[in-house]
């Protein structure tokens, strides 16, 4: 089993309780890196534990993560919480050419056909740069702990337990000819992605699975690297056309490190599916962005070829309702809750759920799993109202919202017409989306009247007309 070399220890919060002599991580995920950060304070060893090989370098992309290749973004909250956790984090990414972003004045938001209001977000800049470079950094930075081993290459069978309690694992090398080990631990912590084996272990173990909420998208992504004419798009590091009623497909652009602009076309069910040849790509493009960046699309010179990547469903396990649950086990990142990846939540989510875990340790490891689930539900909820509170307002997304939805659907109309020319809303709007505030904000008292005082909400401008790959006109 691979293991990574030491370079320097950088445990940061050093004052942090003592909870244990052994963890382990299952998964080298962003959640799965991050908790590892988290534990070394509280933990004598961590050991991460990962089936694939992972990159040497900061900006490659991994097989485990096929979304990698498609445009992400680090929201403001996500940012912060990344400061906190490992700080010097933003400057590590500036150093390997990331752009500098001057949140809500370089970022071009249309939201149901309407621009939202540049406006500054958030009293420190930001910068933009790909998921392999943001990944790339956070493990080299967990990498470089004095008390973490990762161990590549090794995959986890199953879970040991004893009397209530998760004990270890049973691990096993991906090498020819090796045979399962059992690993001992205090804590386990699985953040394998949502495809995790967690509530199968359960159920072994004579414990009930959690409930699933789920909402079907089937959502395709296609994406490519594009070099741009200078200027093309001014100072704006982002774009961003979101998918509405009438137009099931969407856009998101970021400018990355390499000098180039990641552009993710989508589109939800069969009918908008992105196209996977050059000329259908830019003619998808066209229909879902305004002229000038139509332009610059169809101008610009592509530097790698379409990766296209398709997700299902957005599915949350409520671990924080289940009665029963062993000590010695928790449960982070996409094997939580994973969600539709085009709203840009999922690193977000995970680096606050690190944070959550940092609090609950510094009370002790007891009852740790109950204190930890409703932590985590803060970032988890508020995540997955925005993102499913979006999908379900899309008719070609067969479910009906329940009835409250359907009401803050209507309000969230209204407000995203008034952010359209409102700097005070828009504000807040990207404050929420951008995970610094509470959903409950937009619903503040000094909101909603600026919200409710328009009076009836305008229709967007003109859409171009729809057409699928083939050419022919979609009817949406």
């Amino acid at each position: 089993m691979a293991v990574s070399p030491k370079q320097s220890s950088s445990r940061i919060d050093r004052g942090a309780p003592r909870a244990g002599e052994h963890a382990i991580v299952i998964g080298a995920s962003m959640a799965g890196l991050l908790a590892a950060r988290v534990l070394s304070d509280s933990y004598d060893r961590v050991t991460v534990l990962d089936r694939d090989r992972l990159p040497e370098g900061v900006s490659e992309n991994r097989r485990a993560v096929p979304q990698g290749r498609h445009a992400h973004g680090l929201q403001l909250g996500g940012q912060l919480a990344l400061e906190g956790l490992l700080p010097g984090f933003r400057d590590e990414t500036m150093a390997e050419n990331a752009p500098a972003l001057r949140a809500g004045l370089e970022t071009r938001f249309k939201i149901s056909g309407h621009d939202v209001a540049r406006t500054p977000v958030g009293s420190e800049p930001g910068s933009v740069a790909s998921r392999p470079l943001l990944e790339g950094i956070v493990r080299r930075r967990v990498r470089a702990i004095d008390n973490v081993t990762v161990r590549e290459q090794c995959g986890v069978v199953d879970l040991l337990s004893a009397g209530g309690r998760v004990t270890g694992v049973r691990a096993k090398d991906r090498a020819a000819g090796s045979e399962p080990v059992d690993l001992r631990a205090d804590l386990v912590v699985a953040a394998s992605g949502r495809g995790g084996k967690v509530p199968k272990w359960l159920e072994a173990m004579g414990y009930e699975a959690p409930a699933e909420e789920r909402v079907d998208v089937d959502i395709m992504y296609a994406s490519r690297n594009l070099r741009m004419r200078p200027g093309a798009l001014g100072d704006d590091k982002i774009v961003l056309d979101a998918a509405h009623p009438g137009r099931p497909r969407g856009v998101a652009m970021l400018a990355d490190e390499n000098g180039t602009w990641n552009v993710t076309l989508y589109g939800y069910g069969e009918a908008h599916r992105p196209p996977t040849d050059a000329a259908g790509f830019t003619a998808f493009a066209a229909t879902v962005t305004d002229p000038d960046v139509a332009a610059a699309i169809a101008q610009a010179e592509p530097t790698n070829e379409i990766a296209t990547h398709g997700y299902p469903a957005s599915v949350r396990r409520r671990y924080d309702k289940l009665r029963r649950f062993p000590e010695g086990l928790l449960v982070m990142g996409d094997a939580l809750c994973s969600f539709n990846p085009i709203y840009g939540q999922g690193m977000t989510v995970a680096a606050l759920e690190a944070v959550a875990l940092r609090d609950v340790l510094r009370s002790g490891d007891a009852k740790l799993a109950k204190r930890f689930f409703k932590a985590a539900d803060g970032p988890v909820d508020h995540a997955w109202k925005l993102s499913t509170g979006g999908d379900l307002a899309l008719p070609e997304v067969e479910q009906t919202a329940p009835l409250p939805d359907r009401v803050i659907d209507r309000y969230m109309k209204r407000l995203v017409a008034t952010a359209a020319h409102d700097e005070v809303v828009a504000r807040t709007f990207f404050e929420v989306t951008g995970m610094l505030r509470p959903p409950t904000a937009l619903l503040a008292p000094a909101i909603a009247r600026r919200v409710l005082r328009r009076g009836a909400v305008q229709r967007p401008a003109a859409q171009p007309p729809l057409t699928t790959g083939a050419g022919a006109t979609a009817h949406a």
